[in-house]
C-alpha cells in the first residue's frame, strides 16, 4: 500500500470532514468515495488527482527501466 499525505487548507478539512459525517463515512473513506468518482469533484481535486497519475506513470517507468528494479 502507498502512503499519501496531503497538506489540505482548513476550509477543505472542514469540508471534508463534514461530508463524511454527512455520509456516515470515516474522513479516509469519503477521500476515497471521492477519489473513487461517486461524488461530484472540484476542480482542485480533479488537479491533484491529474497531478498523482503523473507521479505514478513517471514510477512506473522509472521501474520498468533495464531490468525492472527501480535504480
Amino acid at each position: 500500500m502507498v502512503e499519501l499525505k496531503l497538506l489540505l487548507e482548513p476550509q477543505l478539512m472542514r469540508l471534508l470532514q463534514q461530508s463524511a459525517q454527512l455520509h456516515g463515512l470515516s474522513l479516509e473513506d469519503e477521500c476515497m468515495r471521492r477519489l473513487e468518482g461517486t461524488a461530484r469533484r472540484s476542480r482542485r481535486l480533479e488537479e491533484v488527482i491529474e497531478e498523482l497519475r503523473h507521479l505514478r506513470a513517471d514510477a512506473d517507468a522509472d521501474t520498468d527501466v533495464g531490468t525492472g528494479a527501480k535504480p
